[in-house]
């Protein structure tokens, strides 16, 4: 369905309608914040459809090897990629079908009414929370203009909102300045730190430990568990386990250096086989799953025959598959 200028003036005025609504206040019981999010692909078939029953299969993979939630449509999942309808269908499979995971919807875009279109939909579909990348198409907006767009997203809803901060992709930071012009808030609950600098991270966790400063890369992850935040993995994929394991030996109060190395180690010797890439990284899914390859959208490409096979020979030298 595409969207109108009815649509576009509702979600608009909705803003105003739903501010009054009191936000919903985030739990900060300790512990409650260090969970691991996959940041789950969006499979499609040959066709480039999106795969619902494939994606159905992905989220039981996922609980049994140890995830607590997944991200819809982040980053990793090709947001950009999919019409507003084909988002609303997809975060509608992953809600109907979560298999006991936590679901964290990402419904930014370059404009508030889609965003709050999409914000809303999340919410009446029974997300735990919403992750949002700022308007991205305007590099080097002023902090007024952010605090504005965040502000009209903010009380839009009662769902908890992370926001996304991927300078790298979007090219427009979330800052400590921005946090702190948006967190009178409650239901400003951290964000996404995907840019993988560690004074940065070090700088979120310390000056904002009410908020779930969740990292969205492995090399910051002992810092966030250290801080009582929790992480968001497109590792999580590929090595839902070696991820998961972290986790439960930090709850178990065990030394998470080995099952860490682990993760380093089965992530470092995949690495030349290209599944940090789309098409490698969904036919390495397909092969540890045992289940159909799927495809990623253009302007990304299909696992070349020799990417396959150097994927499939290390999967096996690992002992990820038979």
């Amino acid at each position: 369905m595409q969207t109108t200028r009815r649509s576009f003036l509702g979600a608009a005025g909705a803003v105003a309608a739903m501010a009054a609504r009191p936000p919903a206040t985030i739990p900060t019981t300790p512990g409650q914040k260090q969970k691991l999010y996959v940041a789950a692909l969006t499979p499609c078939d040959k066709s480039l459809k999106f795969d619902e029953s494939l994606y159905k299969e992905m989220l039981p993979y996922f609980k049994e090897n140890g995830a607590d939630g997944i991200v819809v449509l982040g980053t990793t999942g090709e947001y950009p990629s999919f019409s507003v309808a084909e988002r609303k269908k997809v975060a509608e499979t992953a809600l109907k079908h979560r298999s006991g995971l936590s679901v964290i919807v990402q419904v930014g875009t370059t404009n508030f009414p889609e965003t709050i279109e999409l914000l809303a939909h999340a919410a009446a579909n029974g997300a735990d929370g919403a992750l949002c990348i700022p308007p991205f198409y305007y590099k080097k907006p002023p902090l007024e203009g952010l605090t504005k767009y965040y502000s009209l997203v903010l009380e839009s809803t009662k769902l908890p909102v992370h926001l996304y901060h991927i300078p790298g992709t979007s090219a427009v930071p979330i800052t400590n300045e921005l946090l702190h012009s948006l967190e009178h808030y409650p239901n400003l609950a951290g964000i996404k730190d995907s840019a993988g600098d560690a004074a940065e991270y070090d700088s979120f966790a310390k000056e904002f430990p009410k908020l779930n400063m969740m990292t969205g890369t492995a090399s910051n992850l002992k810092a966030a568990l250290k801080a009582g935040m929790g992480a968001i993995l497109a590792d999580g994929n590929l090595f839902t386990k070696q991820s998961a394991a972290i986790f439960a030996a930090f709850r178990q109060g065990k030394d998470i250096d080995e099952p860490y190395n682990k993760l380093r180690e089965v992530n470092t010797a995949m690495r030349p086989t290209g599944v940090g890439s789309y098409g490698p990284m969904k036919y390495a899914l397909s092969l540890l799953m045992g289940t159909r390859e799927s495809y990623p959208r253009p302007p990304h490409v299909n696992a070349t025959e020799e990417q396959k096979a150097q994927i499939k020979a290390k999967l096996h030298e690992l002992g990820l598959i038979a």
